[in-house]
């Protein structure tokens, strides 16, 4: 069985959560109600839940110079749909930030971009220059 991960968050606004991340994403709607959405994000289960205004301070990190959101989550995918994602959500005025190598020329070296979703989530789409190092070590 292909493993994936499920995460629940808390959401302002179910419509424009699913408008985000089925619309403009491209994921799929799965079960929902008026106060919860599961949504298929290429594999992996979202679920959000109504819950009004919330906040997070985010803090950031330093990895190879560049300032990453510590409090994000994401998805690995391959890198004809990372090009496409990308392009796509930049030509959208969201905020994203610009395509980043991590480790280059080296163990787990992989592309990334960070989204903004319509509840202040940074969502990150890696691709790996060789998926068999998604959990390799970092060798120097």
């Amino acid at each position: 069985m292909k493993m994936q991960f499920h995460l629940a968050l808390p959401c302002e606004d179910i419509e424009k959560t699913k408008d985000f991340y089925v619309y403009t994403l491209g994921g799929k709607q799965g079960r929902s109600t008026d106060s919860w959405i599961d949504i298929n994000l290429y594999g992996n289960q979202l679920t959000f839940t109504e819950a009004g205004a919330f906040h997070f301070n985010y803090k950031n990190y330093r990895l190879g110079g560049e300032v990453v959101p510590s409090f994000h989550f994401g998805v690995i995918v391959d890198v004809a749909l990372w090009g496409k994602l990308y392009s796509k959500l930049f030509s959208m005025n969201l905020e994203v930030t610009t395509e980043t190598t991590f480790f280059p020329d080296k163990t787990g070296e992989h592309l990334s971009f960070f989204v903004k979703d319509p509840n202040g989530y940074m969502v990150e789409f890696k691709s790996f220059k060789n998926p068999n190092e998604v959990f390799s070590d970092q060798q120097d």
